[in-house]
């Protein structure tokens, strides 16, 4: 059940927030609610999930009460398992089939598994937790309602924010929380016009271009890398919105996912505003724990391009997402060198080009089928003579909806909206923040007016009723 589908807008959503609003126990509510929202998509994988749940939570109290010696043995058993699971289900078929393809024989039974919702997410979660835990850095949870709800939660079960336990345990441990309902409703119906008027008005075009073939020509590959650079990041960006107006709406406050990361003067910057959840997860998870910025600087090199083939495998079990994460980092390794040097001498047009050149690039690996397309798409883009070639087959997707979003994707995807709400001088919502990140510490958001709020709630839900064309990207991962 997608967040941006007349299901969840018209019938969930109402009938979970009155029954939650009104039981007095709102965990045990909440953790109904969230066990009903995935049952819905999932069905019997519950109780893959529910099985991982009862083990971690287990686990940590053993964690918690052995001695240093025995608390690692444990801990490396439980991330063994979290991290056995995700491969069974997620990279055994990728590695049989590369295995297979390496010898030229079928040594390896290809595994045909279906991918569980969100399994990506709440796998991470769950390490992060025991790992938590066994640094003393939070107590194990003793409430078994009260854990399941911190990982069964509906808002970022199935594709984030990646949130931690610390964030939320104050929060999990009140009955009577405070509910922000118009920075909730805010949110939801900004990111539901960043999903449905923006992203969804964008992927046909972008699919267009990757299907094309042999009839893609440059003018169409550079259009459709673009517009799923800017699909991308206002699906995921928009869903992480709703997800966070949601958690509001709840009484919990989820971390910031993104911060305008195509206005980042440098992939370091970039990889500092994408996705914040899952950069800061694997820096205190991977990177740190590998040495960080500590050693020499050919170790420091080498944990940098660990943890970016590690990021490209989360996102998917093919080589295309392997060599776009790689891609990243030998950016990241280049601008280390001694690169960021140069860019802090450019104007900043410029450096926001390179940076945007770089991850739009990327992209294209990030999108493709396989390897294999991706370096013929980008072939094309590089074909400059074939620049003025006309569009082929695409002028029936060239619709004023798509230029429309076009035009507000590049617009919204800087923070003109942000400057624009500090000239009107508009009032500010505000609030605390539990996450631990300098840029983080207080949410301050400038108050939209309602009549835009409401306009882009009601032009999204008649897309949404007039259209099957609904997708959400990191389902897939």
């Amino acid at each position: 059940m997608l967040f941006s589908s007349i299901v969840f807008i018209a019938y969930f959503l109402p009938a979970f927030l009155v029954f939650y609003y009104t039981m007095g126990m709102r965990t045990a509510a909440l953790l109904t609610g969230s066990v009903i929202f995935y049952v819905w998509g999932e069905g019997p994988y519950v109780a893959l999930l529910a099985g991982l749940i009862a083990l971690n939570h287990v686990v940590a109290h053993r964690i918690a009460k052995a001695t240093p010696e025995r608390a690692k043995i444990w801990l490396a058993g439980v991330i063994g398992t979290n991290l056995a699971v995700l491969a069974l289900f997620k990279y055994a078929g990728f590695i049989a089939e590369s295995v297979n393809s390496l010898v030229g024989a079928t040594m390896l039974p290809v595994l045909d598994l279906r991918l569980p919702l969100g399994i990506s997410f709440f796998t991470f979660q769950l390490i992060s937790y025991v790992v938590d835990v066994h640094r003393r850095e939070v107590q194990p949870e003793r409430n078994p309602i009260a854990f399941a709800t911190y990982i069964l939660m509906f808002p970022h079960l199935i594709a984030g924010p990646i949130v931690r336990y610390a964030d939320i345990r104050s929060e999990l441990q009140q009955q009577g929380r405070h509910v922000r309902t118009g920075l909730g409703v805010q949110y939801f119906c900004v990111g539901l016009s960043q999903k449905v008027l923006i992203a969804n008005s964008l992927a046909p075009v972008a699919d267009h271009a990757f299907s094309l073939g042999g009839n893609l020509d440059a003018t169409m590959a550079w259009l459709g890398a673009l517009s799923y650079t800017l699909q991308i990041y206002f699906d995921f960006c928009g869903y992480s919105n709703m997800a966070i107006g949601l958690a509001f709406l709840l009484g919990f406050t989820f971390p910031k996912n993104f911060d305008y990361p195509y206005a980042a003067q440098s992939i370091s910057d970039f990889w500092r505003r994408w996705h914040m959840s899952l950069s800061f997860w694997f820096r205190d998870y991977v990177y740190i724990p590998l040495g960080g910025n500590r050693g020499s600087q050919p170790r420091v090199l080498m944990n940098l391009l660990v943890v970016f083939f590690l990021t490209g495998l989360w996102h998917g079990a093919a080589w295309n997402f392997i060599v776009w994460g790689l891609f990243h980092g030998m950016f990241l390794l280049t601008e280390r060198l001694g690169f960021n040097k140069v860019l802090q001498l450019l104007p900043r047009p410029v450096t926001v080009v390179y940076t945007m050149l770089v991850v739009t690039v990327g992209w294209v690996f990030f999108r493709a089928e396989d390897l294999t397309s991706a370096m013929f798409y980008l072939s094309k883009m590089a074909d400059v003579t074939a620049f003025y070639e006309p569009l082929i087959e695409s002028r029936v997707l060239m619709s004023a909806q798509f230029w429309l979003a076009l035009g507000c994707g590049i617009l919204l995807s800087l923070p003109t909206l942000p400057a624009l709400m500090g000239r009107l001088r508009r009032p500010l919502y505000g609030c605390s923040s539990v996450i631990p990140e300098p840029r983080l510490d207080t949410l301050r958001v400038a108050v939209l007016p309602a009549p835009l709020l409401l306009a882009g709630l009601f032009l999204s839900i008649a897309l949404l009723a007039g259209t099957s064309l609904n997708p959400f990207l990191y389902f897939r991962f």
